[in-house]
């Protein structure tokens, strides 16, 4: 089949997000030996150093292997008509439209999951493995995957097919019900995804009394912060490094603690890092975000409505047959430089938000524990000290630490 000026449009955007991904890595690697700023020295001594410089080195290397990989596969898969061939593949099994499109998605995402399947394992256990964080077995590294797979089709399967749905009952109008459907379910995740999905992978035992509870709930008292769930997740299982956050709203609001950051930081530390989390419930960035997220998904569901009925969308990716399931993949690969865009928006305002939460957490708890805690999670987990600052712009949902320890000793 002839190949329209849009296929040539969506090869031009995968070689030239590819060309910017690797120039902001091979920009990034540029600084690993950078001299590490005055502020932190005291995170790294020579020998972690090294190490830490080895562990991104390694991370680096890898990432130009398997992106090579997707980049090349993704190509091959568009100019050998790979869209084509699986789209007649489906139509021998069904002429349905539902049944097509769980079909067409459904082996795309199989296929991904196996071929990336051995890039994760080797990340996991050779990469995570050599550099003390990988805690998890092969057994657990299988039934994640399988039970994350389980989840896709459950959740994507029932959401794709209520979006076609509405599409057949309403046409152009479809979009609107489809962000309603997607709004309730971010919604929905918000509210109840440490209760019911986080169980799934781990456990969640409540925070034990003792003195760690009683300075959580006294600076929870002091800054008028109801809290009544403040639980443990056992991270340790799969990873040694460590985290702390905050989920849901109203009475289904948690403070979930991994029990790695309990093993890592002192009392006054957590309770300076819980400060932060509860720096972004009092400033609104929760709902901020929701919001945010909900107003980009009604914008690009828009747009889509607009360009899912033309027939040089589906072309786009070789289909001779339009169909939705072929127009939802070229439109998404046609729209991707705008989700660029405005991702790059988003992690701008969650940098912003970030030193909003260091400086709440100032103001109202203490700034040293904070930088601490800061200086001891990064060393633990062997973080890049000296990021180049374009990395940092594309990337980056979080200040680098030298800027968030300047702005808290400000």
């Amino acid at each position: 089949m002839e190949k329209t000026t849009l296929f040539f449009v969506i090869i031009a955007i995968l070689l030239i997000q590819y060309l910017v991904h690797q120039l902001l890595e091979y920009l990034n690697a540029k600084r690993f030996t950078s001299k590490v700023p005055a502020e932190l020295n005291d995170v790294f001594d020579e020998k972690e150093y090294q190490k830490s410089q080895h562990y991104k080195k390694a991370n680096y290397h890898f990432g130009l292997i398997s992106d090579g990989f997707s980049l090349v596969f993704t190509l091959a898969f568009l100019l050998l008509g790979g869209f084509e061939w699986l789209d007649q593949l489906i139509r021998s099994v069904s002429g349905e439209m539902i049944p097509m499109a769980l079909l067409f998605f459904g082996l795309i995402v199989l296929a991904s999951a196996l071929l990336g399947l051995p890039f994760s394992y080797y990340q996991t256990f050779v990469i995570e493995e050599k550099y003390g964080f990988n805690k998890t077995t092969k057994k657990l590294f299988f039934m994640d995957k399988l039970k994350g797979g389980i989840l896709m089709v459950i959740l994507g399967g029932g959401i794709l097919s209520l979006f076609i749905l509405f599409y057949q009952w309403t046409g152009p109008k479809f979009w609107i019900y489809a962000w309603i459907l997607i709004g309730t379910f971010v919604l929905f995740m918000n509210l109840f995804y440490s209760r019911l999905i986080v169980p799934l992978f781990n456990k969640q035992t409540p925070l034990k009394e003792g003195n760690l509870k009683e300075s959580i709930e006294n600076y929870a008292a002091k800054v008028g912060f109801e809290l009544k769930n403040i639980f443990v997740i056992d991270g340790s299982k799969r990873s040694t490094k460590a985290n702390a956050y905050f989920s849901g709203f109203g009475k289904e609001k948690r403070i979930t603690l991994f029990d790695t950051l309990i093993n890592d930081l002192n009392e006054e530390e957590i309770v300076a890092v819980l400060a932060h989390e509860v720096g972004h419930y009092k400033r609104k960035h929760i709902i901020f975000s929701l919001f945010a997220t909900l107003a980009l998904t009604g914008f690009t569901l828009f747009i889509l409505s607009l360009f899912i009925n033309n027939p040089q969308i589906s072309l786009a990716i070789g289909v001779s047959t339009p169909s939705f399931h072929a127009g939802l993949v070229g439109f998404a690969l046609l729209y991707s430089p705008i989700s660029e865009i405005t991702g790059l928006a988003m992690n701008y305002l969650s940098r912003k938000f970030e030193f909003q939460a260091d400086d709440y957490a100032k103001t109202t708890f203490s700034a040293d524990p904070l930088v601490t805690s800061l200086k001891k999670l990064s060393k633990n987990s062997l973080s890049n000290l000296t990021p180049h600052p374009a990395y940092v712009f594309v990337h980056y949902s979080h200040p680098p630490l030298i800027q968030r320890i300047r702005n808290l000793k400000a």
